[in-house]
């Protein structure tokens, strides 16, 4: 782990990653723990100081475990597939859509099932969102691309509520 000015560089077994700290946090190292504090409290900087603890939290986490998100598609005929790091997705459109992923994570495809892997939490983030927002799940019959495991409220069509 390396401190500089306005950044910090943290390094591990899945890479190295860097982070830019706001100048109004300090930083120490005592005993092997990490140590921040407000250099001017304010309402402010206490906020500050807890998105920097978390944000430093998630690069030590990133470079030693890694972060993974799953993405689920469902629908007739929906699919993904991989070709290097571009992922193609037939969702219902008349084309299918490609999207390029940043090197820093790994991508797999199973049958319905995205997986993506990296050190970067909000790479990772950010990478599924992206995705999901190609084709986001609808609430009528539950068609398009959702996060594994999420629950999508279901509405009742109109034509069961007319009768019913």
């Amino acid at each position: 782990m390396e401190i500089g000015e306005e950044k910090i560089t943290v390094s591990g077994p899945m890479g190295k990653l860097e982070k830019k700290i706001d100048p109004r946090i300090g930083i120490e190292i005592k005993e092997g723990k990490i140590f921040l504090f407000p250099k001017k409290e304010t309402k402010e900087t206490k906020a500050l100081w807890g998105t920097t603890r978390s944000l430093l939290a998630n690069l030590v986490e990133g470079v030693t475990k890694g972060f993974e998100k799953k993405l689920e598609i469902e629908g007739l005929g929906y699919r993904a597939s991989l070709n290097g790091q571009e992922l193609i997705l037939e969702v219902g459109y008349s084309h299918p859509v490609k999207l390029t992923i940043p090197s820093e994570i790994k991508i797999s495809v199973e049958k319905n099932v995205i997986t993506l892997f990296g050190a970067d939490k909000e790479l990772v983030g950010q990478t599924a969102a992206k995705i999901k927002r190609v084709k986001p799940a609808e609430p009528y019959k539950g068609k398009g691309i959702k996060y594994f495991g999420e629950k999508i409220r279901r509405k009742i069509s109109k034509k069961v509520a007319a009768t019913g």
